[in-house]
């Protein structure tokens, strides 16, 4: 089966304590939590040794592991990876992030955050560009630290900047970092692919270049909140062999979010075993 994980945040807005939102996660049956450094109630650019310790202990006391961290910039407005102007503070601060998942134990790095990499049509070459400034001393800094860096493709109502995965792989190509590599979100691949999400995932799984997998439905639920055929979707993660942890990201909640993340896990499950009889 596949190992699953749910990311923290909605969790951490229903209120939450660190603690809860672990053992929640892993009664509901998860095998690992994504966590967003602005739902962690701490400076995620100076966590104290102490602060670390806390979050790791928590994780591991719950039976759980940590893929890594996500919404990377989302709690930093004044930054960007697109504006020339930020270039050096987005560099730092996203290095702290490589050094505090590293720290906590994750592995992966998935690089959203669609308000931090803005780039206007006039402004696309220039834009790219500063990306590419940006992400190559990050990229060569996650490697020194044995993590996969991964931007992530978003649909064009979340931003202009990398819609689709052959966008992505060609940014991988100019940043020429192996740990710098491109993934599948299923709810902005819905908007911005021209196929269908499961034959993309026949097309790219399993690439080297493709990182990690995020599944919500193109609603902005988790998967089994809307139409979404996950049952085509789980078939070719499965088929293809996926070896890593694939992680359940709704952005909105039916009910609660621990309701939200049953949800998600049980439909996973659901279309796993329904495989397995057919």
């Amino acid at each position: 089966m596949l190992a699953l994980a749910f990311c923290n945040e909605l969790l951490a807005a229903d209120g939450l304590s660190f603690r809860d939102q672990c053992q929640q996660i892993r009664s509901l049956g998860y095998d690992g939590i994504e966590l967003a450094p602005g739902a962690l109630g701490i400076n995620p650019l100076n966590a104290t040794d102490a602060e670390i310790l806390s979050i790791r202990r928590e994780i591991s006391a719950a039976g759980l592991h940590l893929t890594g961290l996500h919404w990377l910039l989302a709690p930093f407005r004044d930054l960007s990876v697109t504006l020339s102007s930020s270039r050096q503070e987005t560099i730092d601060a996203l290095k702290r992030l490589n050094s505090l998942c590293a720290a906590l134990g994750g592995s992966v790095m998935v690089h959203g955050s669609p308000q931090q990499r803005v780039i206007k049509a006039g402004d696309y070459a220039a834009g790219y560009s500063n990306a590419c400034e940006v992400f190559k001393p990050v990229a060569e800094h996650a490697s020194e630290l044995g993590l996969t860096y991964c931007i992530e493709p978003l649909d064009p109502g979340q931003t202009a900047f990398i819609n689709t995965v052959e966008q992505g792989i060609e940014l991988c190509e100019a940043v020429g970092n192996p740990s710098f590599v491109t993934m599948i979100d299923t709810s902005s691949a819905h908007f911005s692919e021209e196929k269908p999400v499961a034959a993309l995932m026949k097309e790219w799984l399993p690439d080297p270049r493709i990182g990690h997998i995020h599944l919500n439905d193109s609603n902005r639920g988790g998967p089994g909140m809307g139409s979404d055929p996950f049952g085509d979707i789980v078939e070719a993660i499965v088929e293809s062999g996926w070896p890593k942890t694939v992680t359940i990201e709704p952005f909105r909640v039916q009910e609660n979010a621990t309701n939200t993340a049953r949800i998600g896990i049980e439909t996973i499950r659901k279309h796993e075993k329904l495989q397995m009889t057919t």
